[in-house]
């Protein structure tokens, strides 16, 4: 019995090692995952091709926006009528009416008489620039500082002259600088102990200047503003009375231009001087400078004006 037993075992583990070797499934106390027969792809799938954009923008028509003429009709379209017949009426059922430079300071004037506001209260005029150019290019934004002809302000501003030079000190200070000196202005100028509206500058000391560049930003002495120069009674003469102006939000310009006790003659000429300076900014063969010009006093309403009737004839043409 016990043979039979034996070769039982013998048998059994034959039978076994027959097994493992030819890589059959042995059954033992874990259980293993069944082996899963996975699909082999031979060749790539083949992609989804994309619709080509350039034919779709094509297929799309452009929607042009529509240009309404107005002429030959009897009311503007979408308005009441060309003109309100009451004296009040609701200013959106009514298209914009655009005045002459002149009829809006007269109006301005009328408006302080019936209003009873002060009569020298502050002129503004708002304009609108087209700043584009040629190629997708843009006019910067710049400061500008002018004479106006007939000055609204009393007080003389204050300009300070930076020099190392004592003759040229001494010269500033005779036609009218406030301060004049060197690098030892620089850090009570930093410190806030002196302060000015208008800084100018020799052209030999402008690399010691460089560290007011943040300080005083646009106020800093440039060539171009015509701020840096030998000439300093020159200088001087233009930044102790000028007026200056700047383009703000990329395109506007909101400035004082008078007070309204003024002579109408003196309002215009003020405004005038500062459109044709303005107008120089960019070349002629560009087209019209000026989108949009408003006039108002400090307590009016704004009143639209036709900027290209202030502009001299002979400016229109060299522009």
């Amino acid at each position: 019995m016990a043979t039979c037993t034996l070769a039982a075992w013998k048998a059994l583990a034959r039978c076994q090692r027959q097994l493992l070797s030819a890589g059959g499934v042995v059954c033992t106390s874990v259980s293993l995952p069944a082996p899963r027969n996975l699909p082999v792809r031979s060749l790539a799938a083949v992609g989804v091709q994309k619709k080509a954009k350039k034919k779709e923008a094509e297929k799309e028509v452009k929607k042009e926006k529509r240009i309404i003429d107005d002429k030959d009709r009897h009311k503007p379209f979408g308005k009441t009528a060309w003109v309100p017949v009451d004296d009040v009426y609701v200013v959106r059922y009514y298209p914009r009416v655009v005045y002459g430079a002149e009829e809006a300071i007269h109006m301005l004037k009328e408006f302080q008489k019936l209003d009873f506001t002060p009569l020298n209260q502050p002129v503004y005029v708002d304009l609108k620039l087209d700043m584009t150019l040629e190629k997708k290019k843009r006019v910067n934004p710049f400061v500008s500082i002018v004479q106006l002809p007939h000055r609204f302000r009393t007080e003389m501003n204050k300009v300070l002259v930076f020099t190392e030079d004592a003759d040229e000190a001494r010269v500033a200070l005779e036609n009218g600088a406030a301060l004049a000196g060197g690098a030892e202005l620089i850090q009570p100028i930093l410190d806030d102990e002196i302060s000015a509206d208008f800084y100018v500058a020799v052209p030999n000391i402008l690399p010691k200047l460089v560290p007011l560049k943040n300080k005083l930003r646009k106020k800093f002495p440039k060539s171009k503003r015509g701020s840096v120069g030998i000439n300093i009674s020159k200088m001087l003469e233009l930044f102790k009375t000028g007026h200056e102006y700047l383009v703000e939000k990329e395109c506007y310009i909101q400035t004082q231009i008078a007070t309204l006790d003024m002579p109408s003659e003196h309002i215009f000429a003020n405004l005038q001087t500062i459109l044709i300076d303005v107008c120089s900014r960019r070349p002629a063969d560009m087209g019209p400078f000026i989108e949009r010009a408003i006039v108002s006093s400090q307590t009016s309403e704004a009143m639209w004006f036709r900027s290209e009737d202030v502009l001299p004839k002979a400016a229109e043409d060299d522009q």
